[in-house]
């Protein structure tokens, strides 16, 4: 384990290397919003299954004027086969009559009982989904490793499944540590400050299909925090924040030691968040972030919710960044990486004033981080910067 703080790009793979995909599980598949796929989603099925009107209006057969046969209605097709010159009444999904070649939509038809004109014919083939068009039965519709959002979960269902292979959800442990730490936030005296670490860090993991155990304050005690290791060693990741720097009081290097977890490297160079320890228990993966609010909630931007997603088997694990353009200068940089807090509005993005590490107002204000190098040189208004979208501020 190296004490050269390693750049982002390589303690997320340093990371990553120390993790993987839960086994796998069956499950239906309305059970399965949010996990990532085990096995790739092939049809089943031809969809459409049929030639379907993609409008409402008349399905014929050849030119016109065309008189009225039938009726095709979603699920109660025609029974028959048209000829030229006749048509149906036809819904938008409806099967398409045998003979017919294509669709007047409702607009461009004159009807005088059963006699249906144009007033603009449609050509041959047109308004007609074709049988297949989407997918036949064999068709690789979803890679291993893709999430199951509710157009994914409506895809693999309409592709003729009713259950679909997943992997397992992880069982992440949250803790804050700290003498100064108050589990009540209403009942704080001078020298102390609310709990919120744990509290945030378990609603940041909410957002994936996760069991999340938030534990009590922990005191700056060796005993208290091995103690809280040993007792959440059967989760798959465990997450400590406060204490993962070098002071007299910082102690979750030490209680790694003590519980046997082989440390992989502890310092990051970035700003905030640089004493970020990441750790290897046998299966279980710790990490210990730093107790800065701020500091805690980019860390587990870039790392815990990277951790959590590679445990279910994500194929993208890491937020990836967009271009936007600055709409204010933004001064010099400093000798780190740095993740500054901004808002997002019509012309881009403008960092906070405020980027102390403590600061959770301007956090709470914030829709993205603005990715800068280190030794940034002062960029202009209207230059376009890397930024991860954080979806937890006014725009949101």
């Amino acid at each position: 384990m190296s004490g050269a703080a390693l750049s982002i790009e390589q303690a997320q793979a340093r990371m990553l290397a120390l993790l993987a995909p839960l086994p796998p599980e069956v499950l239906p598949v309305e059970q399965a919003l949010g996990r990532y796929l085990a096995e790739p989603v092939m049809a089943a099925r031809t969809q459409p299954p049929a030639d379907l009107s993609a409008m409402d209006g008349y399905a014929v057969a050849g030119p016109g004027p065309w008189h009225r046969v039938g009726e095709s209605r979603c699920g109660a097709p025609f029974d028959g086969t048209l000829i030229k010159g006749q048509c149906v009444r036809i819904s938008t999904g409806a099967m398409l009559p045998e003979g017919a070649d294509r669709v007047l939509i409702q607009e461009d038809a004159e009807v005088a009982g059963d006699r249906v004109l144009a007033t603009e014919e449609p050509a041959p083939g047109k308004h007609i989904r074709r049988m297949g068009f989407e997918f036949a039965p064999g068709d690789a519709l979803l890679p291993v490793g893709s999430r199951i959002g509710a157009a994914q979960l409506a895809l693999i269902r309409s592709a003729g499944h009713a259950s679909v292979a997943v992997h397992g959800a992880p069982t992440l442990a949250v803790f804050d540590s700290g003498d100064e730490l108050a589990s009540d936030p209403s009942h704080c005296a001078i020298h102390q400050i609310p709990a919120s670490n744990g509290a945030m860090l378990a609603a940041m993991a909410g957002g994936l299909p996760c069991t999340v155990r938030q534990g009590a304050p922990l005191p700056d005690r060796l005993d208290a925090i091995v103690a809280a290791l040993e007792a959440h060693a059967d989760a798959d990741l465990l997450v400590l924040t406060g204490g993962a720097s070098v002071g007299d009081h910082d102690l979750a290097r030490p209680a790694l030691d003590a519980v046997g977890a082989e440390l992989d490297f502890w310092k990051v160079a970035m700003k905030p968040g640089k004493p970020l320890m990441v750790a290897r228990r046998g299966r279980q993966v710790v990490l210990g972030l730093p107790g800065n609010p701020v500091s805690a909630y980019v860390t587990a931007f870039l790392f815990m919710l990277p951790a959590l997603r590679r445990l279910l088997g994500a194929s993208e694990c890491f937020p990836v960044p967009v271009r936007l353009p600055l709409s204010a200068d933004c001064p010099a940089g400093g000798p780190r990486r740095e993740l500054l807090r901004g808002t997002l509005g019509p012309y881009g993005v403008t960092p906070a004033p405020q980027q102390d590490s403590s600061a959770l107002l301007t956090l709470a204000r914030s829709d993205v981080l603005i990715d800068r190098p280190a030794h940034a040189g002062e960029t202009k208004a209207g230059t376009p910067v890397p930024v991860y979208l954080l979806g937890n501020g006014a725009n949101a």
